[in-house]
């Protein structure tokens, strides 16, 4: 089922050198958490978060308090999908990453496991997704059904679009919708402006992300925004991320005690976008990552109008 005896496992270059797959996992179970990407968390914080801030949004226009059952259930969902989304577009671009320094040492690019063997995996993980999100109600049961779709065409985007991290943007916060409604049984304006707000904030992070991939994704022919800017791709991140901030200060009509965290996420992207450089690409991961504590704040900012309206 699997080679991952026959090759040598490397760390791989965007994964930090203490990471706890590398430093505490048994060899023979490092190719699978490396398959599911478990040695970089931040794509779960970045699937998560959102979901966590629905479910902040609706219980905040409640009056309450986050639901800590939903918060859970999100946070396995997110695990386990992530993971089963990572081996789909391990299996999909599995000759491109092989033509990518920064992914030919991937699981299935490598060899290390093999193509029938991810299949497994991922329908595994999938079914566990499918677990968690049967213990919802009917419209969040149908809404993450509809993800589906778009988990599945987002592989094939760098492909024919200059703009793959904008379709990224639909389907990591379409938990923001999902969240929501697992709250109110129903969608509602503020679900779909903290969905636009996400959509954004993600192309502007992925852009990020994207910087260092040019060169390989140039001689590979894989299209990305950071290869559409080219020079202007700090410019196009300050615009991606103006446009969540707006979106963000939206947010305050229906969660205005939240002000402040808002603002300091808000503060926090101007200072990313600053900061992007197309010839930095350890930067640029660095930029990536901090992005966990942007999605904390917007979490923490419906939290918080949740409690004050709990304790006016």
């Amino acid at each position: 089922m699997s080679q991952s005896a026959a090759l040598p496992d490397r760390r791989l270059p965007d994964a930090r050198p203490d990471n706890w797959v590398d430093r505490w996992a048994p060899l023979w179970l490092r190719p699978w958490l490396k398959l599911g990407r478990f040695d970089r968390p931040a794509g779960i914080w970045l699937l998560m978060l959102p979901g966590w801030q629905g479910v902040a949004l609706a219980d905040a226009l409640l009056g309450h308090l986050p639901d800590l059952r939903l918060l859970g259930l999100i946070a396995v969902g997110a695990t386990a999908m992530r993971a089963a989304g990572c081996a789909f577009n391990d299996i999909v671009d599995r000759k491109m990453d092989a033509k990518v320094a920064r992914t030919a040492n991937r699981p299935v690019a490598s060899g290390r496991i093999s193509v029938k063997a991810a299949w497994i995996y991922l329908v595994g993980l999938s079914l566990a997704a499918l677990c968690v999100l049967l213990c919802m109600n009917l419209t969040a049961i149908l809404l993450g059904v509809g993800s589906l779709a778009l988990v599945a065409a987002y592989p094939f985007m760098k492909r024919i679009t200059w703009w793959p991290q904008a379709w990224l943007g639909l389907t990591f916060n379409w938990g923001a919708l999902l969240g929501y409604a697992a709250v109110r049984g129903k969608l509602d304006w503020p679900a779909a402006v903290l969905y636009a707000s996400g959509i954004f904030w993600t192309l502007g992070y992925d852009t990020i992300y994207a910087v260092q991939d040019i060169e390989d994704d140039a001689l590979a022919g894989v299209k990305s925004s950071a290869r559409r800017l080219g020079r202007d791709v700090r410019a196009g991140v300050m615009a991606f991320y103006a446009i969540t901030i707006l979106l963000l200060g939206g947010l305050t009509k229906f969660a205005p005690q939240g002000w402040p965290l808002l603002f300091a996420a808000a503060a926090h992207l101007t200072w990313q976008a600053s900061q992007v450089k197309r010839d930095d690409p350890e930067g640029a991961l660095r930029l990536f990552k901090s992005n966990r504590d942007v999605g904390l704040l917007v979490f923490a900012a419906l939290a918080v109008a949740g409690w004050r309206r709990l304790h006016p």
